[in-house]
């Protein structure tokens, strides 16, 4: 499995409009966020999307996608389906499947009415819009060898989404007679993992090996986002092999919250074994 960071920043994008805190015009390219996004390619060449922020333009040919095979939403704000719309050349030949709980997919049809809506009992056809088939996700969802698994979790008051995706580990990672997993777990605009979905992702992660991309927005607390130290901390109870902190605001440059997460290790005595770090736009990592 292939997973690329399309984006790791907050609903703003760093730099900020009209900011010129030290990070918004920073030099280090790392502190440049587009909204958070990430791509994930499988072994058999199965290509997904998780949510698709304004910036999923620049974000795809960067990336070089030129092909989905699903997009899996965690909610619906704009900084996570704004970018849908340009989906409309990838979305030529066939009909993209997009996910999400009822009422993500609810809000998306709204606002994107002009997709959906039927006039005279047909949809207008034309190039001027995107192919979507909208599915609510309550289920696991298989595409080839990845098994996409929605987690429900909490933004704020919000009922929303993340997602896992399981691979069979490869033969010589995994022998014939095992069934070991390996799998990459998205929770971005986190504010609470409900104990039902804690019991979900390690009742049946025996011998899974897993990446956890968590969203902790900054130090200071937040009523709708996990902080740096809670996701972390969260993270942590999730089996996870590495850890990595994504939709980050522009309170901290990449460096300082690499050192946090340097802290965070030396205070809770976290194996050498489990990375753990901030995300950046481009990041990829293999399982």
């Amino acid at each position: 499995m292939r997973i690329i960071v399309l984006g790791s920043g907050t609903s703003h994008g760093i730099p900020v409009v009209g900011c010129a805190c030290t990070v918004c015009t920073s030099s280090d390219e790392r502190d440049k966020r587009m909204r958070s996004s990430v791509y994930v390619e499988g072994r058999g060449g199965e290509k997904i999307l998780i949510d698709a922020g304004p910036e999923f333009r620049l974000q795809a040919i960067r990336a070089d996608i030129n092909r989905l095979d699903g997009v899996f939403l965690t909610h619906a704000h704009a900084d996570h389906i704004h970018g849908l719309d340009d989906l409309r050349p990838l979305s030529r030949d066939k009909p993209i499947p997009i996910y999400g709980n009822k009422q993500t997919i609810s809000e998306m049809e709204e606002r994107f009415s002009y997709v959906f809506k039927k006039c005279s009992g047909k949809s207008q056809e034309g190039g001027g819009k995107p192919k979507l088939k909208p599915q609510i996700a309550s289920e696991p969802v298989r595409i080839g060898g990845l098994t996409i698994t929605p987690v429900p979790i909490k933004h704020g008051i919000l009922d929303i989404l993340g997602w896992e995706i399981a691979e069979q580990a490869p033969a010589e990672r995994a022998p014939a007679e095992t069934t070991s997993m390996e799998s990459f777990l998205y929770l971005t605009d986190v504010s609470e993992i409900p104990l039902a979905s804690i019991a979900q992702l390690n009742g049946g992660s025996s011998g899974k090996t897993r990446i956890v991309i968590i969203g902790g927005l900054r130090m200071r607390p937040h009523e709708t986002h996990f902080t740096f130290e809670e996701a972390l901390t969260a993270a942590m109870t999730l089996q996870a092999k590495a850890i990595y902190l994504t939709h980050i605001a522009h309170s901290h440059s990449h460096v300082e919250a690499e050192e946090f997460c340097r802290v965070f290790r030396g205070k809770h005595r976290v194996s050498e074994n489990i990375d753990i770090h901030p995300v950046q736009d481009g990041l990829e990592l293999i399982l």
